[in-house]
């Protein structure tokens, strides 16, 4: 058996992945793991310039090229990733954070070396991680080949971060290379008897009905979710962060889920529905618009990563892709009659010289949309905004909706182009989000990346105004920036424009489309402060009417 240092079997089995690309910062501690993705032909190494944007990064590679890749140093560059990490945990995005750590004989003699504490404690960071990943290792001489493929397993199966640890002379330590990563499986028994409970009630059901969300994507069951909603035919709909998963062209599509406030067909037929069939949803607050779904997923089928849950009994160690491939083939083809309008904005009116507000914007973008985009869309008003649009063919949508951390949408985009180069990406973000981490777009343009970022100027940060009880509240002004000068402060080839008029943006918008093909296109739209979306105007009365 042939022999392999550790950092270099840790790169190649997470290349094996489909791992190509290893986001972070160089450390001292981390330089033995930073050689190894060097020397690896399959592997590039992508330098932040943040820790946190670096982990921002990964978490949209994943979401796009199914894993993604971490690396920092030791304590300082660690715990600033932190956040990013937590927020993959939080949407299941399989991210591993790779640590490069002191030396063991420094562990092991408890010294007092740069980024620790004055009373040291190597473990410590560990454990603050072990809150915000599947699971944590820390590498020794003694356990590191077993420690890499426990963690490797856990990191495929659960889909979600994981936290690895390697002193840097551990890095050079020669190990077997025969990789033996466990693969996760269903239970028979447990499989057969949820398939027979879910068929037996679908089939008796008068107004079946399907709901898909985003963990679809996570647990890599698009083509699983296909195959069922095709042999089924049955109505289906999907909530927000699943945006993109079901084709606008499918004859059952109900459009998204919008609560009770837009696309009202959804609604009533969630409501009205005597068996719905909900596939990795998350029921969350900001992914049901605060109003919550108009049934509870356990009355019916609920279907999730690793379990399933028929009229509130559950059936552990159940895959997704399990249960929909056994749906697929026992579930009764069955038509039911929907209502032939497709949910989507009209299109926009003619431009004119009409100040640009939330009423053009979104249904114009809907213009602009292709087919294969790939779309990152920052937390706060612009998600409602774009939620009610009809996307084309194979668009790929990215919101972080329930971890819901401002700034991640930059370094997102970034890592979800690195992902893909071959597709256009446009980036939707407010202002006040992109200042947390618009230096990302440097490093677009040092890796000659051509997305379209387009930034919503609106003075402050406005969903946090219609939160609070005084609009006018002064934590939420911001500073002023120009932003149409920013990318000038960066090295690489990039076009420029605003818009502060209907007509400006659409042409601004016509004219994307020829520079995009060749360099980045930045550009800055203003709106009044208070300019909401409808669904958000819908949402707020709401709340406040409760």
């Amino acid at each position: 058996m042939n022999n392999i240092t550790v950092a270099d079997y840790l790169v190649q089995e997470l290349n094996k992945l489909g791992i190509e690309d290893f986001f972070g910062l160089p450390g001292d501690y981390n330089f033995n793991v930073l050689y190894a993705i060097g020397n690896n032909p399959n592997t590039n190494w992508v330098g932040c310039t943040n820790e946190l944007n670096a982990g921002y990064a990964a978490d949209g590679y994943a979401r796009i090229k199914g894993y993604g890749a971490l690396v920092t140093t030791y304590g300082v560059g660690e715990l600033s990733a932190m956040n990013a990490i937590a927020g993959s945990f939080a949407e299941n995005i399989p991210v591993i954070h790779i640590v490069g750590t002191p030396a063991t004989k420094f562990i092991k003699k408890n010294s007092l070396i740069h980024h620790n504490f004055q009373r040291p404690d190597y473990r410590a960071f560990g454990r603050a991680f072990s809150n915000v990943v599947e699971t944590t290792a820390f590498l020794d001489e003694n356990n590191a080949k077993q420690e890499i493929d426990r963690i490797l397993s856990v990191f495929v199966k659960e889909n979600r971060p994981v936290y690895v640890a390697i002193p840097m002379d551990i890095c050079k330590l020669a190990i077997e290379n025969n990789p033996q990563l466990q693969t996760a499986k269903s239970d028979e028994k447990s499989l057969n008897e949820a398939v027979e409970h879910a068929i037996k009630l679908i089939n008796s059901a008068e107004f079946p009905l399907i709901l898909g969300d985003v963990l679809i994507k996570r647990y890599k069951v698009r083509k699983e979710f296909a195959k069922f909603l095709e042999k089924s035919q049955l109505p289906v709909s999907n909530l927000l962060m699943g945006k993109g998963i079901i084709e606008a062209e499918n004859k059952r599509y109900l459009g998204t889920f919008l609560s009770e406030y837009e696309n009202i067909n959804a609604y009533n037929a969630l409501k009205q529905s005597d068996c719905v069939i909900s596939v990795g949803i998350i029921n969350s607050d900001l992914n049901t618009y605060r109003s919550g779904l108009p049934f509870k997923p356990a009355d019916f089928i609920e279907i999730q990563g690793n379990y399933t849950i028929i009229q509130n009994t559950k059936y552990t160690n159940i895959l997704m892709k399990d249960i929909l491939n056994e749906l697929s083939d026992k579930v009764n083809t069955k038509f039911i009659e929907l209502p032939e309008k497709k949910p989507s904005f009209e299109k926009s009116a003619a431009a004119d010289d009409t100040r640009l507000n939330s009423k053009y914007i979104y249904p114009r973008i809907q213009e602009f949309l292709r087919p294969n985009d790939m779309i990152f869309v920052e937390t706060g008003i612009l998600p409602h905004g774009f939620a009610p649009t009809r996307l084309p063919e194979n668009t790929e949508v990215n919101t972080q909706t329930l971890w819901g951390s401002i700034g991640w949408a930059t370094p997102a985009a970034f890592g979800g182009q690195m992902a893909d180069k071959n597709r256009r990406v446009i980036l939707l973000t407010g202002e006040g989000s992109h200042q947390l981490s618009a230096t990302e777009v440097s490093t677009m343009m040092r890796n000659n990346l051509r997305p379209i970022v387009i930034v919503l100027n609106n003075s402050g940060y406005t969903i946090e105004r219609v939160l609070s009880d005084n609009p006018d509240d002064f934590f939420n002004d911001i500073a002023k920036w120009d932003y149409s000068k920013l990318p000038r402060v960066f090295e690489g080839d990039v076009w420029i424009a605003q818009a502060k008029t209907n007509l400006e943006f659409d042409n601004v918008l016509k004219q994307a489309e020829i520079e995009q093909k060749s360099r980045m296109c930045y550009i800055e739209i203003f709106t009044e402060k208070m300019d909401l979306p409808f669904l958000t105007s819908k949402i707020m009365e709401n709340i406040k009417n409760r």
